[in-house]
């Protein structure tokens, strides 16, 4: 008896499941592939569209590239220096008035106004006086303005500040340092003491001017429409202000303004893609689409500004707007970096100045142009009369420099990394850093 053998369907040869993985893991390989491939042509595109424009010429020319014979009876700009001292600071604040004399002020006969928040000595105003070829005056800052805001809980503000103090925080834990940066960054300007004057150079105590300044700053930002001018640009310490670009930005964006080549300029755009980067405005320095700011700012230090400016609306509004916010006293903000965010948001970049001409020195930082060749003007009876004659006293001249009788060794221009320097200044240059050479700059 035969069986008879039923068969059913024929089976498929059945794959190895480790084909099966590799497959599924080879067809989902390209679409990742591919959302990779455009997140990061988004973030370029990103990072493009906030990329600083490279300018068709020079922007920012120096106003002098060698000694000029000084124009003394040229008009002058309503115009003073400016220091903010005590009374115990006689000596140092005595070293940057002789200084500024003796290098700019001796031909040109600036006013220079004191600001002081406790009354001044008779021994200051007397040497003062006596040194000053322009006239001093002597002004006691109102306490309105070197104090807490009215609405402000100062308990727990003064917490905050020993709070800052103990992180170690730079300066924050000095209750007169956050009242400075306030009064700096908002209602300076609209001192009775200033009311008569457009233009303001800040000078600090000990500070040491290396160049003889044969031309009238004041005049030649004027001439040129300029608002503002600066020596040195550095980074800002980031402990000290977590929150301020946030509200700087939050104001930019509430008013609509446009976004200039220097706030570009201000910008360390994400490379975080779209929708992520967003959640990069969580943390701080950033603004709410998650770009950050490179912490770079013109060191206040050293200022030429035009007055107006800081006393227009639109300056005052974020003034007021900052203000609010309680940072000055809950963080310890300081006016230098108020100051550039403004000027980035609100002014186009030609109209900021770089005095790289200018040699200056204040706490450690300096900036030291060469002399120019053939420049000195050795036999110029005006500048050989006040002090500045003696061709010993003067660095040698180096190609391409551009200062006039400096004094400081010029084969060194700076002792700062350069980074925000460069990128402050690339708005307005033709001349760009190559990979290395931004590299070399975050160093020297």
């Amino acid at each position: 008896m035969f069986r008879r053998l039923v068969r059913g369907p024929p089976r498929r040869k059945a794959w190895p499941r480790s084909t099966v993985r590799g497959w599924v893991s080879h067809f989902c390989r390209i679409p990742l592939l591919l959302v990779a491939v455009a997140a990061l042509f988004e973030a370029y595109l990103h990072r493009s569209h906030l990329a600083v424009q490279q300018p068709e010429h020079e922007l920012d020319e120096p106003f002098a590239t060698s000694c000029q014979e000084p124009a003394v009876d040229q008009p002058r700009e309503k115009a003073a220096l400016v220091m903010l001292a005590r009374n115990k600071d006689l000596a140092a604040a005595l070293k940057t008035v002789q200084s500024i004399e003796r290098h700019f002020n001796q031909w040109y006969h600036y006013p220079i106004v004191f600001l002081n928040d406790e009354p001044w000595s008779a021994d200051f105003i007397a040497t003062m006086n006596a040194t000053a070829s322009g006239g001093a005056r002597f002004e006691v800052i109102p306490k309105a303005e070197w104090t807490y805001p009215a609405w402000m809980d100062t308990s727990s503000a003064q917490s905050s500040i020993a709070e800052q103090g103990r992180q170690g925080i730079l300066y924050a834990g000095l209750e007169t340092y956050h009242h400075m940066c306030r009064f700096y960054s908002g209602n300076f300007y609209n001192l009775e003491a200033l009311r008569d004057y457009k233009w303001y150079w800040r000078i600090e105590p000990d500070v040491d001017f290396y160049c003889s300044i044969t031309y009238d700053p004041f005049v030649e930002l004027a001439r040129n429409n300029k608002v503002y001018g600066f020596t040195i640009a550095l980074n800002e310490e980031p402990s000290t202000c977590p929150g301020l670009f946030r509200e700087v930005a939050d104001w930019k964006e509430q008013h609509g303004l446009p976004t200039t080549s220097l706030w570009r300029a201000m910008l360390a755009p994400s490379w975080v893609p779209w929708p992520f980067r967003s959640f990069m405005g969580r943390f701080s320095h950033r603004n709410r689409d998650g770009d950050a700011w490179n912490m770079c700012h013109y060191w206040s230090n050293f200022e030429i500004a035009n007055l107006d400016f800081f006393r227009s609306k639109d300056y005052q509004d974020l003034y007021k707007h900052l203000e609010r916010s309680g940072g000055f006293y809950y963080e310890r903000w300081g006016d230098a970096p108020v100051h550039a965010l403004a000027l980035a948001m609100l002014v186009p970049s030609e109209r900021v100045h770089h005095f790289e001409d200018l040699g200056y020195r204040h706490d450690w930082y300096y900036q030291c142009p060469a002399n120019a060749p053939g420049g000195q003007l050795p036999a110029s009876e005006v500048l050989n009369a006040g002090g500045n004659g003696d061709p010993s006293n003067w660095s040698p001249a180096r190609p391409g420099g551009i200062g006039c009788r400096c004094e400081c060794d010029g084969s060194k221009t700076r002792n700062y990394a350069t980074y925000c320097l460069h990128r402050l200044r690339q708005p307005n240059t033709t001349q760009r850093l190559g990979l290395f050479g931004w590299l070399y700059s975050w160093f020297w």
